[in-house]
């Protein structure tokens, strides 16, 4: 958490105090819909009393039927949905009105292809990193 200007690993604020309204309207929905909270929750990081800076959010428990799961978040909380198989697992990710981006992690590059192929989305990173400004940016559905 800290100045987006600085070097090192951080997270910096949101964009505006829209965006950090909605997300924390987000956590409280996620908290009161049953998610349970592992990591952060709402309010703002501690230290940081000022900015638009969203502490750091991870829920556990989550179905795929709440709002959490349902909703675009665009800030940095992290939704758990347990799968029971590879199948279920593009089922859940697919059952979405959004497409932008979808991620797959496996050491199985035939699992990585096959998954990948079968996600509706926009776009599809394997095992990596974040995008960098050069690549295409669009997705699928809204």
């Amino acid at each position: 958490m800290g100045n987006p200007r600085e070097h090192g690993p951080h997270i910096g604020p949101v964009i505006s105090q829209a965006q950090y309204d909605k997300i924390q309207g987000l956590i409280d929905t996620a908290m009161r819909e049953g998610a349970r909270l592992v990591l952060g929750g709402p309010g703002r990081p501690e230290g940081l009393n000022r900015g638009y800076f969203v502490r750091p959010t991870i829920f556990a428990d989550v179905t795929n039927d709440m709002t959490i799961a349902r909703e675009e978040v665009f800030g940095p909380v992290l939704s758990i949905i347990k799968a029971n198989d590879e199948a279920d697992a593009i089922a859940i990710a697919n059952d979405t009105p959004f497409g932008l981006a979808a991620y797959v992690q496996t050491s199985d590059a035939a699992k990585a292809h096959r998954v990948s192929r079968a996600l509706r989305a926009g776009m599809v990173r394997v095992n990596g990193a974040g995008l960098s400004a050069g690549h295409p940016f669009g997705g699928y559905k809204q």
